[in-house]
């Protein structure tokens, strides 16, 4: 049997896992570490760290051609940066699955007006697509903005989007999963 922390925590992973949007929840915290172009890990104020899936968005692939610039990009954005994470589900990994706001520290309290939507600002650089998968899971406003995003972005041809033809990671991923089994 597990420590009652442990036990808590489970059953807190399998409530919030099956919340719909109405029980939707905020994380505060700091950027600790970008996993990669889509992932990273904040720390909250009791100590806590809490992986976190970018909402809406798929980056490179490790060993795909941007992953690095898309980490690094990422990176820039919100490592060592406090953010607020608005969500309300978890991935298959445990991850929380959010739309990760860099706070402007301008307004005072955050969530601010001027707060910087970080998975938008990956496909604005084309160094993320659009999930289309898991556009149901997102507002219709930030559905908008994302494909209003990587549309400017395939025109001006920047990133991902500089190559002739730039696999999607969801199909490098599964391309990578076919090949395995053979």
């Amino acid at each position: 049997m597990g420590t009652l922390k442990g036990m808590l925590a489970a059953a807190f992973v399998l409530c919030v896992g099956y919340a719909g949007p109405a029980a939707a929840a905020e994380l505060h915290g700091r950027v600790v570490k970008v996993t990669d172009g889509d992932t990273v890990v904040v720390l909250d104020a009791a100590r806590e760290q809490h992986k976190v899936r970018l909402q809406g968005i798929d980056a490179p692939e490790r060993k795909q051609a941007f992953s690095e610039k898309s980490k690094l990009h990422l990176s820039d954005l919100v490592f060592g940066k406090d953010v607020v994470v608005r969500w309300d589900k978890r991935d298959r990994y445990g991850r929380i699955v959010g739309k990760v706001l860099v706070a402007d520290r301008s307004c005072g309290k955050p969530p601010c007006p001027k707060d910087v939507d970080a998975g938008l600002e990956q496909i604005e650089a084309g160094l993320a697509w659009w999930y289309r998968a898991y556009a149901k899971e997102q507002t219709p406003d930030d559905r908008a903005a994302h494909e209003r995003e990587e549309k400017k972005a395939r025109a001006r041809g920047v990133g991902v989007w500089s190559e002739k033809n730039p696999t999607a990671p969801w199909d490098f991923r599964k391309a990578k999963r076919s090949g395995a089994k053979r």
